[in-house]
């Protein structure tokens, strides 16, 4: 009965009675006003009809939560992936044109089923592969590429290109840009529960119908087509424009799913529960194929919608049933109201969003923490920039440095000789100034597993002081920090045994660890031997390292 819980979240939702379901109504109307408008805005992003985005509103938002372990998420339309998508297919095909629907719907289903197969094996951490200041510089980018296509349309003229040549402002598109802009963002720091969003729509068409704002030469969303979205299945691309997608699939599906942590991880946190990481993998992986199958364009949590939903009172998934509810009967009666919305409204929609996202002080909070990663994340935010449209080079890069600087450190541990501090511990002797344990002792740590990737660095520490110091007779490995050991590890350890055996040098294991210890034992190289100690705690070892001071003779 667990397990089936498990696969089906929402048998595990609260029967509901008329308190919570009052509750709920209300967090899912607020939810469901802003997504309306928002899901519009985001599908123009994407370079998709703007009909597609209430699509992807309607029927992902509902199996995302029925299926998710995160029910009080807002599944639908993001900025980051539909900016993602509408990158992904640039030189690919027309922005709006049918085979241009075709290779975004391909993108849903293959993020969908790739995220799917993730969560059923059980796969979710290959999500760390991407580090914080990797995500928080490519986001920051993103956001910028987002501004930047957005104030085109916020300010009035055509596109960034023929600024120059053909410097014509549509004042009453810049009036209705910068008017929504200003109301949008004074409401998000006075009246965050209020549905400014949808207000500012609604006030928009009315003003725009009435003062003839279409028949001026504004732009607006025009007509869209009312009702439910019909199935769809897109036509077979081609091999060589699968290949071209092979890329865009993995980063959306990671960058995606990384939005949905930063929400589900705030979400669980506060009802004391573990993320199921995987389960939501499958839920999010569901919400896509119901995308595609609506004809629309991969799908993400949405961090701003999901904090409002919280914000509101959501307690559980009933929330997202009430606002898909809002979003359907949108649908099918009052899309003729958002026929003369300008698209300047939209463009403050978006920017409004973003805006939060950029934020130049954690890179000099970075900075300040660590310098490398604070280069990492520059460099990623740098190619993600520069190498638009083409964003998903910002991660590749960023990814690929990462784990680079991963490798370095794994494969250069910290490895220190030890003294005995005034407080009674054992630290670094030589950045505390501290003397040896014993005059023929060296005593040192190393935080690190003991593997492929360490063994020849603590070979060569050991090796390298012994050279330099002939007279040592005793070795003490302050072994605890040990949690590891591989093959080449327990081979490391038995050459170092021999050197130490043949120049009749006493080994000391302070604290081994029982994992690493039995290890050992079964190949063999913790036999017994008049040269070799095993102490259980540093306080056993440091009265033998006491014992090996010679005592000073008595007068």
């Amino acid at each position: 009965m667990s397990r089936i819980r498990r696969m089906l979240p929402f048998l595990a939702w609260p029967r509901p009675d008329a308190a919570l379901l009052r509750g709920e109504a209300m967090a899912g109307l607020t939810v469901g006003l802003m997504v309306i408008p928002q899901g519009v805005a985001y599908a123009a992003l994407a370079g998709m009809p703007l009909v597609t985005g209430i699509y992807a509103s309607l029927l992902p938002a509902l199996i995302a939560v029925l299926f998710s372990a995160s029910p009080r998420l807002s599944v639908g339309p993001t900025a980051l992936t539909c900016l993602l998508v509408g990158a992904s297919l640039t030189g690919l095909a027309q922005p709006g044109s049918q085979r241009w629907i075709e290779l975004a719907v391909w993108l849903a289903l293959l993020t969908g089923l790739l995220q799917i197969v993730l969560g059923y094996a059980r796969f979710g951490w290959l999500l760390n592969l991407v580090n914080s200041p990797v995500l928080m510089a490519f986001t920051q980018a993103a956001a910028v590429l987002i501004i930047a296509s957005q104030l085109p349309a916020l300010l009035g003229f055509s596109a960034w290109d023929t600024l120059l040549t053909q410097p014509f402002v549509h004042w009453p598109s810049l009036a209705f840009g910068l008017g929504s802009f200003a109301l949008l963002v004074l409401a998000r720091r006075w009246r965050p529960g209020f549905p400014t969003v949808l207000t500012v729509v609604v006030a928009s068409a009315a003003i725009s119908w009435a003062v003839g704002f279409e028949g001026r030469g504004g732009a607006v969303i025009g007509a869209l087509p009312q009702g439910l979205p019909m199935p769809y299945w897109p036509g077979w691309p081609g091999w060589a424009t699968m290949g071209q997608l092979l890329v865009p699939t993995l980063v959306i599906t990671l960058v995606s799913f990384l939005e949905t942590a930063s929400s589900a991880k705030v979400d669980n946190g506060q009802r004391g529960q573990r993320w199921d990481q995987d389960q939501d993998l499958i839920g999010q992986g569901l919400a896509k194929l119901a995308s595609a199958i609506s004809g629309a364009f991969p799908t993400s949590s949405s961090f701003s919608r999901s904090a409002l939903n919280l914000y509101a009172g959501a307690k559980t998934g009933w929330a997202t049933v009430f606002s898909v509810a809002v979003v359907l009967i949108t649908l099918l009666l009052f899309i003729p109201v958002l026929h003369h919305v300008p698209l300047a409204v939209l463009a403050a929609i978006v920017l409004v969003a973003v805006m939060g996202l950029i934020k130049p002080r954690a890179f000099v909070h970075l900075w300040k923490l660590s310098r490398v990663e604070a280069v990492i994340a520059g460099i990623t935010f740098a190619v993600t920039v520069l190498a638009a449209p083409r964003l998903y080079w910002g991660v590749l890069a960023g990814v690929l440095m990462a784990l680079s600087h991963f490798l370095y450190l794994r494969l250069h541990p910290r490895i220190i000789e030890v003294g005995l501090h005034p407080d009674g511990s054992l630290r670094d002797r030589h950045l505390w100034k501290l003397p040896p344990l014993a005059p023929d002792l060296f005593a040192l740590r190393m935080d690190a597993a003991l593997d492929f990737a360490t063994a020849n660095g603590f070979e060569r520490a050991v090796s390298e002081h012994i050279a330099a110091h002939p007279g040592t007779r005793h070795v003490m490995w302050i072994a605890h920090p040990i949690n590891w050991i591989d093959a080449t590890g327990a081979e490391a350890f038995a050459r170092l045994r021999a050197q130490l055996d043949d120049q009749r040098i006493e080994l000391h294991l302070v604290g081994i660890k029982l994992p690493v210890e039995n290890l050992l034992r079964a190949a063999g190289h913790l036999d017994d031997s008049p040269r070799l100690h095993l102490y259980r705690t540093e306080a056993e070892g440091l009265r033998a390292a006491s014992r090996l001071i010679p005592e000073e003779p008595s007068i």
